[in-house]
């Protein structure tokens, strides 16, 4: 019997950990605009948010909750935010010759 406090407590500390995880994730953009909202996350966890956040979303706020009411229905705006298309370059003017 001198086993089951271990186990207890390894119980414990599992049922911790996975409170710990979040159920959404929200990234909102700069201008308050849903960017993003589904049950994974959008970057790369192992990483200060302020490395990876600006990447996926520049001026974008992440937001996560243990509630996942809403997450169903997932959100992926960044892919097209990136991958938009640039404005084109200004032409080039030649030098005035004088």
């Amino acid at each position: 019997m001198r086993a089951f406090p271990g186990v207890a407590a390894a119980l414990l500390c599992a049922l911790a950990a996975q409170q710990a995880a979040a159920s959404c994730y929200v990234i909102y953009g700069a201008d308050g605009q849903v960017l993003y909202r589904s049950v994974e996350p959008p970057v790369d966890l192992s990483l200060p948010l302020h490395q990876t956040l600006p990447q996926a979303a520049p001026g974008g706020r992440l937001v996560f909750t243990l509630d996942d009411h809403g997450c169903e229905a997932e959100i992926n705006r960044l892919a097209t935010r990136r991958t938009a298309p640039a404005a084109p370059p200004a032409p080039a003017q030649s030098p005035a010759k004088g």
